[in-house]
């Protein structure tokens, strides 16, 4: 049986630090999984950017404080002590891609210091909605106000996306998930940089969408729901989907013969006035201003 607890791990800051070919698979009461050679060059590395803590008396070689958690599973996480100026976390579980021993390296110039450069805050518009329900223009019109506000945009384009990102992919289930999973993970890169990314994704299923949201901080996930009819985006047909789809041409296409699940509680509902449709600048008007009120124009 494997207990869980914390200790602390001490390393010399020696040129030479390295591991057994064969490492140790415990130490105390804590399981450690083997490790490959790039993940010891990698955690070699990490080590050496920790700051030295007080030596052995005695002793002419600094020391350096790893503090190690074990989880309950036997799984040991490192985190960086109160002596370090870096930051390591070392996980021997893998992290839902099959990545094992990972080591984070953790930088001087934060979010914080790239938001205080660019004076606005990083986060996610995720625009979802039935094809030609408008995304991709209102997208564009966001980005346009913004621009002439000084404000530094990037759209993440389902189409555009899949020219080359996700050109591997197919219009499977299982593709779909990965696809948006993909614009997820890189939408939230360029939120960490500061920018203010706008997804544009039809992203029909509610699981993958709430994903997005969970890898992101609280409230940097800005949901906006194109409540357009199905009528009305079938009658636009801007790329001539809908007609393909009925005539059996396409399947799985989203609204036809694949659901489309509509957000619960998006933040952002962009809709009809009656039988008219705002136009994008107005659409755009309205995310902005959610913007404004949530403080993500200003550092």
């Amino acid at each position: 049986m494997t207990a869980a607890g914390k200790f602390t791990s001490i390393f010399p800051s020696s040129s030479v630090f390295d591991f057994v070919d064969r490492p140790p698979t415990s130490l105390g009461f804590a399981n450690f999984l083997p490790m490959s050679s790039e993940s010891r060059r990698n955690m070699t590395s990490a080590l050496k950017n920790l700051a030295p803590i007080k030596a052995i008396e005695g002793s002419r070689m600094p020391l350096y404080a790893v503090d190690v958690e074990v989880k309950s599973n036997g799984r040991a996480v490192t985190n960086d002590s109160d002596y370090s100026i870096g930051s390591i976390r070392s996980e021997n579980s893998t992290n839902g891609s099959g990545s094992t021993n990972v080591v984070w390296h953790k930088c001087s110039v934060e979010k914080i210091d790239r938001q205080e450069l660019l004076q606005q805050k990083g986060c996610v518009i995720w625009i979802t909605g039935l094809s030609g329900s408008g995304k991709s223009t209102v997208a564009c019109a966001i980005a346009r106000a913004l621009h002439v506000q000084g404000k530094l945009t990037y759209i993440l384009d389902g189409d555009n996306v899949r020219h080359g990102l996700n050109s591997d992919l197919t219009f499977k289930a299982e593709d779909r998930a990965e696809n948006i999973r993909r614009i997820g993970e890189v939408a939230k890169l360029f939120a960490d940089a500061g920018l203010i990314c706008i997804a544009s994704v039809i992203s029909p299923y509610r699981k993958d969408r709430d994903a997005c949201r969970s890898i992101l901080p609280e409230g940097d996930f800005i949901e906006v729901f194109m409540n357009i009819p199905l009528s009305v985006c079938e009658a636009r047909d801007p790329k001539g989907l809908y007609k393909l789809a009925r005539a059996g041409k396409i399947k799985g296409f989203t609204g036809i013969d694949d659901p489309y699940e509509a957000p619960l509680n998006s933040e952002i509902v962009l809709q009809q006035d009656g039988e008219v449709c705002p136009p994008p600048d107005a659409m755009a008007e309205k995310v902005i201003s959610y913007l404004e009120a949530k403080g993500y124009l200003q550092a």
